[in-house]
């Protein structure tokens, strides 16, 4: 069943698994916020075997273009086009989240970002790969983040 994420009374429904479940809930509410504040767009997740499209296209892209693949266990997934950009999240139990943008129009921006809920390790598949920088957020504390640009067509 879809939710709707409040990113004022942060909850960890969807999320109770993780062992950072309060700071992976501000972090998904941190994005909640970023898309109402910049496209005035609702941030609405579903169980991630109830949106098997955008958790594969994710996971294909990752596959594809990296050679990752994720070993925790997928929670919530979302997936929405806005400002002639696609959109998907993947929230993983882990407390790691994962975002495709992906311009619709060619020659657009189009990237893979990662983003560590406060309180989680670096999953060992992304250690040796990426380099993460840190940025502070009211709803999540310590974001980490890293990404790569998208070079093929998905």
């Amino acid at each position: 069943m879809p939710y709707i994420v409040d990113f004022e009374n942060v909850s960890t429904v969807g999320l109770d698994s993780s062992p950072v479940a309060p700071a992976l809930a501000g972090l998904r509410a941190n994005e909640a916020r970023y898309f109402r504040n910049k496209y005035d767009h609702v941030f609405t997740v579903s169980p991630a075997d109830e949106a098997p499209d955008a958790l594969g296209w994710v996971t294909r892209i990752l596959k594809d273009e990296r050679d990752i693949v994720i070993g925790s266990r997928p929670l919530e997934v979302t997936a929405f086009e806005v400002a002639g950009i696609r959109m998907a999240y993947v929230f993983y139990e882990s407390g790691l989240s994962i975002n495709v943008m992906y311009t619709v129009d060619d020659g657009g921006k189009r990237a893979v970002g990662f983003k560590l809920s406060e309180g989680m390790d670096i999953p060992e598949e992304l250690a040796s790969r990426f380099r993460f920088a840190r940025q502070n957020s009211k709803l999540a504390g310590v974001i980490r983040g890293s990404f790569f640009v998208i070079k093929g067509e998905y």
